[in-house]
């Protein structure tokens, strides 16, 4: 049996392809299926958020209670992590009343959609998405309870799956990360999917040092779970790395 592959794709907002689906594991190199923008729309607006279109024609999302925005950036390509560009990027404020957000997280388009739902959906059942209840083990715990080994050299802070084709760290972030808190060298969670070890990244993903590591482990763990997905194309540079099957 043979799914087609999906290339680099820049449709807006996007649209589903016909023809079969798949069970697609593992979760981490299956793709968006080139939905990640209506998958997202439509977890945001069950959850009540309301929606315009910019200036610059991307499409901004506000939670209910006024703490929390998700833009669709895609179409602007002002942002790259890993060589990508940044699909979406979701904030939250302390106060409704706060002019900067205290903390950002930024997505790649091909990063499962089921994983931003999953963290967008641990903001939502939050009052308060501004404040950091825990510490970092629990971005790691969330790993390990899905059985991505820790790191031999930094078993703190970094977490791979079995099969070394994605990690999740914490240390050092990129250039244009935005964060509340303005001292230097800050560190926050990367992750991220690498098919195969020096060639290009399959998506990325990014939350700035004051992102409360709860909600970055409800992400880790959605990202990491073994629980197949339902796919229709799969990503061409996961091509032989993936297990599907169709619905029984």
């Amino acid at each position: 049996m043979e799914a087609p592959l999906n290339s680099r794709s820049s449709r807006y907002p996007s649209t589903p392809d016909p023809g079969p689906s798949y069970w697609v594991t593992p979760r981490h190199l299956a793709g968006d299926d080139g939905v990640l923008a209506d998958r997202i729309c439509d977890t945001l607006a069950e959850s009540g958020w309301t929606s315009w279109t910019t200036a610059r024609s991307t499409l901004l999302f506000l939670s209910s209670n006024g703490l929390c925005g998700a833009e669709w950036i895609r179409t602007d390509n002002a942002f790259l992590l890993g060589g990508l560009p940044v699909a979406w990027q979701i904030s939250a404020r302390p106060h409704r009343d706060s002019a900067l957000s205290e903390w950002n997280a930024y997505f790649t388009p091909d990063t499962p959609h089921e994983a931003v739902a999953d963290f967008l959906l641990a903001i939502e059942a939050r009052t308060d998405p501004a404040v950091n209840y825990c510490g970092p083990e629990a971005v790691m715990s969330a790993l390990t309870g899905m059985g991505w080994p820790r790191d031999f050299d930094h078993p703190e802070t970094t977490a791979w799956d079995a099969g070394m084709s994605a990690g999740f760290t914490r240390g050092p972030l990129p250039a244009g990360i935005q964060d509340g808190d303005p001292r230097p060298d800050l560190e926050g969670w990367q992750a991220w999917a690498e098919p195969v070890i020096g060639a290009a990244y399959l998506w990325c993903a990014t939350f700035s040092a004051s992102t409360p590591h709860d909600l970055v482990a409800a992400f880790a763990a959605s990202i990491a779970s073994p629980a197949p997905v339902r796919r229709r194309v799969l990503p061409e540079l996961a091509a032989g790395r993936l297990t599907f099957s169709l619905p029984g």
